[in-house]
Parts: structure tokens; C-alpha cells; sequence
């Protein structure tokens, strides 16, 4: 018997919110016909820096109908990570670095992907002759235009997911299936006049409202990008050692954010604003046990460490100056030089 759409999908949204997520919607596979011309656009400007998978993926990124053809419905569904704390609070610290909210718990990967699984294996008991195929940013997914189609919310001028009764601290996932589910209104942008996000970005990381030059984002720069950063960039991360919410956590929709359900993705210990002059001394096996389950683990101590150099020189705290001594002559390049110029910068501010 052909399973009623309406229906099921109700008992969806139910377990759904059951499982822990906090919103679902649904689009058709081509709901995002516009988001492929705006992904052309970003790569042709080089916003990509060195995420080359970007480019490489192109095609199945711009249409999710090629990822899979028999793909009838994509499930969107939501889970909030919203920070007990003001993130902003932490990037004023001078001892200690900055790291990402959603950093701070378990690996998000980890915790939102069995959730989506768990939800998956409901919907195939109830309909056993379809099929699945659930993405958690592993695959190229364009979750958040996906999102917007299915009604979660928009991408802001900040270019992230944000919705009147979310706010922007979400994760997404996907549920794509041969199921033909009733698809839900697209979203409208709501952003009006605000440009909170725009102005608060330390690296002018965005060339115009609703565009992103990764190149510039502090997130890219600490997470994806190998190598020294540009030294006329180094002054803009601060004390920001993995990440950066800054236009995340000044986004006035986040009065309306959803509290988050699930502890794991709670501040564990070591993880919020921890002592730059700890991390410093990491070597890799030492790196690996303190990250063990985070997704910090995947940049590896040079890039952390590298990282940590940058904020060792914007401190200004010259106590610091002889922790950026010992790593002057680092085996990795980029955390050497790092060093040096966190001890140069320091000897003169």
C-alpha cells in the first residue's frame, strides 16, 4: 500500500522532534535552481582560497538532482547549538584563545549524524520499499539553500542559516529520498536593514551583503587555510585560535534562538578559551589526546599551534613574549614563523 505523503510526513515532524531536532521541512530536489549560478560566481571571484573540493564537486553541488536522480524529496532538519554564553566575551581575553562554539562540545558530525540516522531508519520502517540517503556536511549538500527551500529560514547577509524562531546556532542535515513528501513554503529574507554581522567582521571578510571572500574569513583562515596567513591579516584574528562567531553572535534573530537539547554539544572541559600558553606546548601526540572526539583534532597541532603564534602576538601581553621564543625554531615553517612574528609584534606594541 502506497504510503499517504501528508501523513507520514507528519509523523516525521514528529519523531523528528522527538529524536532531538528542532525543525524539519521539505523541498524538491530542485528547489535550488538559483544557488548554482551563485556558487559559480563565488568561485569565479577565487572566494574559495584553498578549498579546491569546492570547485571540484562543482557540478553535484549546484544541482542536488545529480547527487542522486531518484531523489523525490529532501528532508531538512535542524539541531540548535545556541551557547549558554556571549561569544564575544571570550575574544577580549589576552591569555587565552577563542574557539568556535560549535567546536567547544562533541564532534557535530558524530552527534547530528546518528541523530539523522536514527530518524532515517523510522522512515524506512514506515515505508520500506523507498529509499535514503542522509548527508551531514560530508557530501556536497547545499544544505542551506536546501534549508531556505524547505522553510527553516534564510541565508542572512552573513551568509548563514538563520530563521525567526532559530536564530542562526544550527546544524543542518539532509535527508534525501524517493518519497514523494508535500514540500513546504520557501523562506523569505528577513535581514531588513541590519548590517550587525557586516561591520562586526574583523577582516572585512565580506565584499557585499549575502557574499562571503573566504579568503578573508577568520574561519577559513584558522580552520582551512594552510600555510602562513597573510601578514596584513594576522592583526584581524586576535585571540581567534579555531573559528569565529563574531557575526554569528552579534545577529539580533538569536533574541528567538532555540536552546540547545542535546549536552554534548555543551563547552567541554578545555575546549572554551583555553590558556594560549598550554596549547603552545603541544606536541602532536599530546594535541590529538586533548582533542580526542572534537573536530579541532582534523587541523593538527601545526595549524593549531600556528594559530595560537597569531594570538600569542595580538595579546599585547609581554609575558608571553618568550612562549613565541621557544617556537621560533619550530619543525613545522609555518608555526616558525608565526613564532617570529608574534615576538616581533609583541617587542613593539
Amino acid at each position: 500500500m502506497k504510503p499517504d505523503g501528508a501523513a507520514l510526513k507528519q509523523a516525521l515532524h514528529a519523531y523528528a522532534d522527538e529524536a532531538g531536532f528542532v525543525a524539519m521541512g521539505v523541498c524538491r530536489p530542485d528547489a535550488v535552481s538559483e544557488a548554482g549560478a551563485r556558487l559559480g560566481s563565488f568561485l569565479d571571484a577565487g572566494y574559495q582560497g584553498q578549498m579546491h573540493w569546492m570547485a571540484e564537486k562543482r557540478a553535484w553541488r549546484s544541482d542536488p538532482r545529480s547527487l542522486w536522480p531518484e531523489a523525490r524529496s529532501v528532508v531538512m532538519l535542524a539541531e540548535s547549538y545556541t551557547p549558554g554564553h556571549d561569544p564575544l566575551d571570550d575574544v577580549e581575553l589576552r591569555d587565552r584563545g577563542a574557539v568556535s562554539v560549535y567546536a567547544q562540545g562533541r564532534d557535530y558530525h558524530d552527534v547530528v549524524k546518528k541523530r539523522l540516522k536514527r530518524v532515517g531508519r523510522w522512515l524506512l520502517e514506515q515505508a520500506p520499499e523507498h529509499e535514503i540517503k542522509v548527508f551531514v556536511d560530508t557530501a556536497p549538500v547545499m544544505e542551506k539553500p536546501l534549508a531556505q527551500a524547505a522553510g527553516l529560514g534564510w541565508q542572512g547577509k552573513h551568509t548563514n542559516l538563520l530563521g525567526r524562531d532559530l536564530g542562526n546556532w544550527v546544524f543542518l542535515g539532509a535527508i534525501f529520498t524517493t518519497l514523494d513528501f508535500p514540500a513546504d513554503d520557501a523562506e523569505q529574507e528577513h535581514c531588513g536593514s541590519c548590517r550587525k554581522c557586516l561591520d562586526i567582521c574583523p577582516t572585512d571578510a565580506f565584499p557585499a551583503p549575502f557574499q562571503l571572500d573566504a579568503r578573508r574569513c577568520v574561519s577559513y583562515l584558522t580552520i582551512e587555510h594552510k600555510g602562513p596567513v597573510d601578514e596584513s591579516l594576522r592583526p584581524g584574528l586576535g585571540n581567534r585560535i579555531y573559528g569565529c562567531d563574531d557575526c554569528l553572535a552579534v545577529c539580533p534573530w538569536n533574541k528567538f534562538a532555540v536552546k540547545a537539547r542535546d549536552m554534548r554539544l555543551a563547552p567541554q572541559p578545555g575546549r572554551r578559551a583555553p590558556l594560549l600558553t598550554e596549547l603552545a606546548a603541544l606536541d602532536d601526540t599530546a594535541f590529538r589526546e586533548r582533542f580526542v572526539g572534537s573536530p579541532i583534532k582534523r587541523i593538527g597541532r601545526d595549524r593549531m599551534v600556528r594559530n595560537v603564534c597569531y594570538a600569542i602576538g595580538n595579546s599585547g601581553d609581554a609575558s608571553l613574549s618568550q612562549v613565541a621564543e621557544g617556537l621560533c625554531d619550530d619543525a613545522d615553517a609555518a608555526v616558525a614563523d608565526a613564532a617570529r612574528w608574534a615576538r616581533v609584534r609583541l617587542s613593539v606594541m
